[in-house]
């Protein structure tokens, strides 16, 4: 039976170069196209034709009409993960393949990596508590992240990590460039980093099945569809996945939440206040509700993953607009984060505590969201929540004067002059 539905707004772009530019110069690009075209539009960036929804009623008929999608990513993105990523596939091929790296994320996996988590926010807080001058707090959080998931889920040691951290770091500023490999540019140098980082693990590989580190001894019975073991090539570009998935939103997460706290002394006030009465280590589950509110507030405002993509393999009704086969539609997550049901006219503040009211009427999706939501969800909340107990108790930070606080938004949110802090 044909679907009907409104038509399909279009912001009218012809080629969009324009559009393009626009997009990673401004941070509200989709907030004021929705506010004058309605929750779902369409439009074109560098040819590409793209319809971007945002809200509740959309984003659900997205995920309830999921037979009718498959997974989207820009090409640059496609050819840096690599053609046997779990992001690049869909169907049983996707299933099978989060099924197995998963693993690595499962609660009883997190237990066993908590300890060493600890002992880095430890050993970060006593790196800042005697250092002498500014310190950038967004390189010290990128460091923190990349350790946890390479020390701790890789179990990789020392030179192996800071040689892993240099070309990741490559690679990554690289994720949403123009997929053209000139030389010397930044696709040509992500591409010659994918390579070095694809055979650093491989080694990683080969050393686990002698004696198995970190957490990959998880995947020794990883088993696909057809109940065949994945090969070594497939499993290392899960492996590069997840240290996407495991670090870069982490390491805005904790870059965001710390930028926040220290730019609203009342709000960090108020969180010390529960913080204080925690004990160090976190217990697993102990309640923490200021904490969490803040987290979400933070998370609300400056999600970590901007959006995600599906393409159309039907016609969808979205919101009572009809999409047609064939589209890419991008979910908004930050323009739809500040939109509410409730009608609150306040969501351009920080205000954590009303994540601690009723009937706040916002969908909050920081990591994404249906069958496709990101793979290292639970390890990030984990070490945001760990952080920031472990550091608050330890250091009294500040900021340092005269710096630019604004936000970088590619790949993920963070301060642009690093965010400069001193010990008190």
């Amino acid at each position: 039976m044909a679907l009907s539905g409104r038509p399909l707004p279009n912001s009218g772009a012809v080629s969009g170069v324009l559009e393009a530019l626009a997009f990673f110069r401004e941070a509200d690009f989709a907030r004021t196209r929705f506010e004058r075209l309605g929750d779902v539009f369409e439009t074109k960036l560098l040819g590409q034709q793209l319809v971007f929804i945002r809200g509740e009623r959309a984003i659900s008929d997205l995920f309830s009409q999921s037979d009718g999608t498959v997974g989207w990513w820009p090409e640059s993105v496609r050819q840096l993960l690599g053609s046997r990523s779990l992001a690049n596939r869909n169907g049983a091929d996707h299933r099978a393949r989060r099924r197995v790296v998963g693993q690595l994320f499962s609660a009883a996996a997190l237990r066993r990596y908590s300890p060493v988590i600890v002992a880095l926010v430890d050993q970060l807080a006593a790196e800042l508590k005697v250092s002498t001058g500014p310190v950038r707090l967004v390189d010290r959080m990128r460091r923190f992240a990349f350790a946890v998931i390479a020390l701790v889920v890789l179990g990789l040691e020392g030179d192996d990590i800071d040689a892993l951290f240099a070309d990741f770091e490559i690679w990554t500023r690289a994720l949403f460039s123009v997929p053209i490999a000139i030389p010397g540019s930044p696709f040509a140098k992500a591409l010659q980093a994918r390579a070095r980082l694809l055979e650093r693990l491989r080694g990683v590989l080969v050393r686990a099945k002698d004696r198995p580190t970190g957490g990959l001894d998880l995947l020794s019975g990883g088993l696909d569809e057809a109940g065949l073991p994945l090969t070594d090539d497939d499993l290392v570009e899960q492996l590069l996945l997840l240290l996407f998935a495991g670090y870069e939103t982490t390491a805005s997460s904790l870059s965001c939440l710390m930028a926040a706290l220290l730019q609203h002394p009342p709000v960090l006030h108020w969180l010390q206040a529960e913080v204080q009465t925690l004990a160090w280590p976190l217990p697993e589950a102990i309640a923490a509700p200021r904490l969490d509110a803040v987290v979400k507030e933070v998370m609300r405002l400056n999600p970590p993953v901007g959006g995600f993509f599906r393409r159309t393999t039907r016609p969808l009704l979205l919101d009572g607009v009809l999409v047609p086969e064939g589209r890419v539609v991008q979910v908004a997550i930050a323009a739809s984060n500040r939109t509410s049901s409730s009608d609150a006219s306040d969501l351009d503040a920080f205000r954590p505590e009303r994540h601690l009211e009723p009937d706040h009427g916002l969908t909050l999706l920081p990591f994404g969201g249906g069958e496709r939501v990101c793979l290292g969800k639970a390890l990030a909340e984990l070490e945001i929540r760990l952080m920031a107990v472990g550091l608050l108790q330890q250091v009294v930070l500040q900021l340092v004067p005269e710096q630019d606080l604004t936000l970088a938004l590619i790949p993920s949110p963070s301060p642009r002059d690093g965010l400069l802090v001193a010990a008190c």
